[in-house]
């Protein structure tokens, strides 16, 4: 039948699927010790943006190349962005914390505090979004990586919000309905956060070649 053909959108469908739950399953293995996650979402998206423009020959070669080429910058982001979640989450708990025990004008000022620490937390998930699509791709020093990813995310306001919004279901979905989903995991995710990337990725390098 035509719709189980290799050509055909059910077919092209159950592929990716494939490719979504090996790199998955890639991801995970790579990133167990924890420190190396940066890397291996990295070289997840390498592959994975190249599906989305078609070129999805060589995955677990182009992962692995891509993971001992970014390690050091990868792992590096990574832990500033530990860092900085760490810090966002103790001061919003202290914060809160002060908010809800104080009265008139101190409970405004921390109020105002709490505003600004959701404030910080929105650029935290922006960035994280794009920093490690974007280092698959270019080299650059790690201040440019964050100033990019931050530009980016609030110039292509509607990629930001689907990507966020594809990673945030699958969550719900794992956790809240039905948890046999994880072997799809962060590798579909990814893979489906690429086709809404892949048009600003494609869109700075046409820019950095001009």
């Amino acid at each position: 039948m035509k719709f189980l053909s290799y050509d055909s959108r059910f077919s092209q469908f159950l592929l990716k699927l494939t490719y979504g739950c090996w790199l998955n399953l890639l991801w995970a293995a790579c990133s167990l010790p924890l420190v190396t996650i940066g890397a291996s979402t990295t070289a997840l998206y390498c592959v994975t943006l190249k599906i989305a423009e078609e070129r999805d020959t060589g995955l677990t070669r182009s992962f692995f190349e891509s993971f001992k080429k970014n390690f050091v910058q990868a792992t590096r982001i990574w832990l500033i962005m530990v860092l900085l979640g760490v810090l966002i989450g103790v001061d919003a708990y202290a914060v809160n914390h002060l908010r809800s025990t104080t009265t008139g004008a101190l409970a405004v000022m921390w109020t105002l505090n709490m505003a600004l620490i959701i404030c910080a937390s929105i650029v935290y998930v922006v960035v994280l979004i794009y920093i490690f699509p974007l280092l698959s791709r270019f080299d650059n020093t790690d201040l440019a990586m964050f100033k990019n990813s931050l530009l980016l995310g609030l110039h292509y306001l509607f990629a930001t919000i689907m990507v966020f919004a594809i990673h945030f279901a699958m969550f719900f979905l794992i956790v809240a309905a039905f948890t046999p989903m994880i072997i799809f995991g962060i590798g579909t995710t990814a893979l489906a956060s690429s086709y809404f990337l892949i048009n600003v990725i494609n869109t700075c390098s046409y820019t950095d070649e001009t």
